[in-house]
């Protein structure tokens, strides 16, 4: 039989933040297993399980909608693969939706092309003051800053940017962020170009924007 490969949206909350890109594959993976479904996996000496996450989610960030692709030996009925996930899974990893895509389509983390994030402030500062470095930085031209002893240029990386909600002795500021390789926006990047950086801050990313959804980006990322 013929491999059959699906795209699953899923979100991540509570402890299961807090454990590295490389340790949630591995949870994934022995979901899968005590799901029953038949994981295919790679070939050669060392055979890996044929998983794929489109963008490896930060330490300690919520995510409303995470994609992963995973391969099936064999074809597999989609309400099987729902149901048999979300009973294996452990909490903190929800399932959203499955979807078949083509076993040959373009390998995910490619095409991503940004990353929306929604970014929870406890901070004295006055929203007014909040807006008004907001706007200063949207108007710089360039923002310079060093990453692990490199420099780069911030500015290019930020898509959108702003104050979304006032809350009491909270701002929730929402962020388009550029996500190709070599080209990565980081919110606590961003918040640091604000003067936020030293509050108290919670970071849930909302989406992703892949290179098909350009002209009408992923509805999860509308900022």
């Amino acid at each position: 039989m013929s491999e059959t490969r699906w795209r699953i949206t899923y979100t991540v909350e509570g402890p299961l933040r807090y454990i590295s890109h490389l340790e949630q594959v591995r949870v994934w993976e022995r979901a899968i297993r005590r799901a029953g479904l038949p994981l295919a996996y790679s070939g050669g000496f060392t055979p890996h399980p044929r998983l794929q996450v489109a963008l490896p989610l930060p330490l300690g960030f919520a995510s409303e909608a995470e994609w992963l692709d995973l391969w099936l030996e064999e074809p597999v009925e989609l309400e099987t693969i729902a149901g048999a996930l979300a009973a294996a899974l452990p909490e903190g990893l929800t399932v959203q939706k499955v979807e078949e895509v083509p076993p040959d389509a373009p390998s995910l983390p490619p095409q991503v092309w940004a990353a929306g994030y929604m970014v929870t402030v406890e901070t004295a500062v006055s929203p007014d003051e909040i807006r008004r470095r907001i706007e200063g930085l949207l108007a710089a031209e360039t923002l310079p800053r060093e990453r692990r002893g490199r420099p780069y240029d911030l500015r290019p990386l930020i898509l959108s940017l702003r104050l979304e909600e006032i809350r009491d002795g909270e701002m929730v500021l929402t962020m388009l962020l550029s996500a190709r390789e070599g080209a990565t926006g980081r919110p606590e990047e961003v918040l640091d170009a604000l003067g936020l950086a030293d509050d108290f801050f919670r970071v849930t990313r909302r989406g992703i924007v892949v290179q098909e959804n350009l002209t009408q980006r992923h509805k999860d990322t509308e900022i």
